[in-house]
């Protein structure tokens, strides 16, 4: 049975049909200089159904011939999870989800006076008529549609609310609140969708952007407030600086709110490291949860507390997310660890061998950063005068 310790203040989140859709696939994929192969999109959406993910947005069907062909493949793979498109309020659009086999279309159109003014030049009630014709035709090709406010975090609120009724009122069976350029904050995310969710009776979708780094805080007060639909990215790949991290979320929901997801946390790094892989964008060493050093100990302090019992300086063990412990050589390294290792090694050293090993490790480190198993093995054989294979 696994350990866990986690602050006995964090609240309960009780919001059991909170479900994530990701992302990797379309967002993740628009990170400047990632394109997956159709091998890749193919793994990758396997093993998002394998670990549980209830809903993948395979892609953007209309930007090209390749692009239909790889979400008409996903389509057909027979997975669990159901597969969502993206697609702007154009007949054209929507005919290359449908005709690809998608079990939803998302329907998008910016909605804030910025865009209205100097993307669309048009009034307001343009975005009424399109909501209605992309839901009409939806219904005419019969397949199921939610709609999303592109900049709903920078649109007015009031006229934001008459979208969304318009949207219910037109069909909708899903409705989405986009932070496109990552500006707001959590308090912010939990007033518009508390504000919204006052107004219509349809699940709420949050798509968000990491541009201040408050993504899953402003995911959490999103779930908080209402949102029942959370967009992902793997590693939080995607646009400028990306988007919600499938793994963040999941653990965090689990461990942190107590709200298990249905996400096999077990193989996030799993997950992430494929992803990392096929994007050719390397992860950080301290990414949260997944990175190689968030279980990594070195300090003698805090080696010498693992030791006795993880979760002194774990909050839940490295296996919860699918990672692993290292415990490391340098220049923090303490007594109590060489003596574990030299007693590994089926040796028995005096005081006086110990204190010579400790120092040439932490000379060692403090020239090379970190020592490893040869080189200790070449300390401990030199300091004992034996021989180590």
């Amino acid at each position: 049975m696994q350990m866990i310790a986690l602050s006995p203040y964090n609240p309960k989140i009780d919001a059991k049909d909170v479900i994530v859709y990701d992302s990797t696939l379309r967002d993740g994929e628009q990170t400047p200089g990632i394109s997956f192969s159709l091998q890749q999109k193919v793994k990758i959406a396997q093993m998002l159904d394998e670990i549980g993910v209830p809903e993948i947005e395979a892609g953007f069907p209309a930007v090209s011939e390749n692009e239909q062909r790889s979400v008409k493949e996903i389509c057909s793979m027979g997975l669990d999870a159901k597969i969502l498109s993206l697609s702007r309020i154009t007949k054209c659009d929507i005919d290359a989800c449908v005709d690809a086999g998608v079990d939803m279309v998302l329907l998008f159109i910016a909605t804030s006076d910025i865009h209205l003014k100097y993307k669309f030049k048009k009034p307001r009630e343009f975005i009424f008529d399109k909501v209605q014709e992309g839901l009409d035709y939806c219904k005419q090709r019969g397949v199921e549609a939610s709609v999303s406010a592109e900049d709903g975090t920078r649109t007015e609120l009031d006229f934001l609310i008459q979208v969304y009724k318009k949207a219910e009122e037109a069909g909708a069976t899903r409705l989405g609140i986009t932070d496109t350029v990552g500006c707001a904050s959590p308090e912010a995310i939990s007033h518009i969708v508390s504000s919204v969710k006052k107004e219509v009776k349809l699940p709420l979708g949050l798509h968000l952007h990491n541009d201040y780094g408050l993504v899953l805080p402003n995911a959490i007060a999103g779930v908080k407030a209402g949102a029942t639909a959370l967009t992902t990215t793997v590693n939080g790949i995607g646009e400028r600086a990306g988007n919600l991290p499938l793994e963040q979320f999941a653990a965090v929901m689990k461990y942190v709110y107590g709200n298990d997801l249905g996400i096999r946390c077990e193989r996030l790094t799993e997950i992430c490291d494929l992803v990392a892989e096929y994007s050719g964008l390397p992860r950080q060493r301290n990414q949260p949860l997944v990175g190689p050093n968030v279980f990594a100990h070195e300090s003698g302090i805090h080696v010498a507390a693992i030791l006795e019992c993880p979760m002194t300086y774990e909050s839940i063990p490295p296996e919860a997310v699918g990672n692993k412990r290292y415990i490391l050589m340098g220049k923090h390294t303490g007594m109590t660890y060489v003596k574990k290792r030299v007693e590994d090694l089926g040796l028995k050293a005096s005081d006086e061998q110990l204190n010579c090993i400790l120092n040439e490790v932490k000379t060692l480190g403090e020239r090379k950063g970190r020592v490893s198993d040869p080189e200790f093995k070449q300390i401990v054989a030199r300091t004992l005068d034996c021989t180590l294979s």
